[in-house]
């Protein structure tokens, strides 16, 4: 859905942008389709650089998600359009946070979820992976076309999030 007047090529990059955070997130739960597919590990290569600076920094997520947050999702000086992609991206990079904490909290490790991984798990990781990478790639696609992904429930939590 396109409204609220249009937007510019520079927007559309610029809405582009936050997608890499929930990217570089959900990483850890694709090790079994790396294992199986390795070329599929050279898509995460151009975000190699920017997975190491945001680790790097201590609390490098958090300080990250707010700024986020309170700079570009709570500035109605900021076009609609690159807040709701923006909140949208945020959402999935809590998706992907709470099935982290979630399994941590079921003593399940996803690091390097292989063969090795009960069946089940190895299956729950690799939904997590392509249903965070499925709706990121959306985005993208949908945000470069001058478009507002519509993803279910998310979608509609960063329409009511980004409201003026």
């Amino acid at each position: 859905m396109a409204w609220r007047g249009s937007t510019t090529t520079q927007h559309r990059l610029l809405s582009c942008l936050p997608y890499i955070l929930p990217l570089i997130e959900v990483r850890q739960f694709g090790g079994l389709l790396f294992s199986l597919f390795p070329f599929l590990e050279l898509l995460y290569v151009p975000f190699t650089p920017v997975a190491q600076l945001y680790q790097s920094i201590p609390f490098g997520d958090f300080i990250l998600f707010f700024a986020l947050y309170l700079l570009v999702v709570r500035n109605e000086k900021v076009q609609h359009f690159i807040r709701f992609h923006t909140l949208q991206a945020l959402l999935l990079s809590i998706f992907t946070y709470l099935c982290t904490a979630v399994l941590s909290l079921l003593n399940i490790v996803q690091q390097g979820a292989s063969l090795s991984v009960p069946m089940f798990w190895s299956v729950m990781f690799t939904l997590i992976f392509l249903a965070v990478v499925g709706a990121s790639i959306f985005s993208i696609v949908q945000a470069v076309r001058g478009l507002y992904a519509e993803i279910p429930l998310i979608s509609e939590a960063a329409y009511n999030g980004t409201r003026n």
